[in-house]
């Protein structure tokens, strides 16, 4: 299988339970819920998205015949120790190309996989961290995994529909928009009175890094 990828960076996590952690970014283009173009916005399955997803033309994007090329491509990214080599798969919607043979491949090289996923799309087997972020009244295809991180308030997905799931961790993560210091206030409070959720904040935004 070939893969269309926007771009492909190094730096620190800055969401979630692994915040803070070293991981090499491969963004796959495209996505199921949005088209990307603004001009789709607003009828889109999800409208919020704050991210660039369109295209193979970001820093180290491309077209990659196979899934070693692209193991490889990250582990050049890497660019140093083997010691604690973490991927993050995202997008758009990393689960419309990743597939077995990339796992496989990342293994190979070393990697801990994450991905982070709408959960609309089954995963290959052996993705070692699994992270869903749901949007709005989509239905979930993946019920179960490491971490839920749900982006609040949204319409549709209110915290309580998905507290039963089988998940390790609940984040909040406030809405990033231009109502951002209501819904960090709205965020911290739901936290405040229901403290299975955790707040997650975007710290990579907050230190001005990618």
């Amino acid at each position: 299988m070939a893969y269309a990828v926007k771009e492909i960076f190094k730096t620190l996590q800055g969401e979630g339970a692994h915040a803070g952690r070293t991981a090499v970014f491969c963004r796959f283009s495209g996505c199921n819920l949005w088209s990307g173009r603004e001009q789709d916005r607003a009828s889109a399955q999800c409208s919020f998205c704050d991210t660039d997803f369109v295209g193979v033309d970001g820093t180290g994007g491309g077209r990659f015949a196979d899934a070693e090329l692209l193991a490889q491509t990250i582990a050049d990214e890497w660019a140093g120790s083997n010691e604690s080599r973490y991927v993050v798969l995202t997008g758009g919607e990393p689960l419309l190309q990743v597939d077995a043979p990339l796992v496989d491949a990342l293994h190979r090289h070393g990697f801990e996989i994450g991905v982070e996923t709408n959960g609309t799309r089954p995963a290959p087997e052996g993705i070692d961290w699994i992270c869903v972020s749901p949007k709005g009244e989509n239905e979930l295809v993946l019920r179960s995994g490491n971490e839920l991180k749900l982006v609040f308030p949204q319409v549709g997905a209110p915290p309580e529909r998905f507290e039963d799931l089988e998940f390790e961790h609940f984040f909040l993560q406030p809405m990033d928009c231009a109502e951002a210091g209501q819904c960090l206030d709205d965020t911290i409070h739901y936290c405040l009175e229901n403290p299975r959720w955790r707040l997650s904040l975007q710290s990579h935004k907050l230190v001005g890094i990618r």
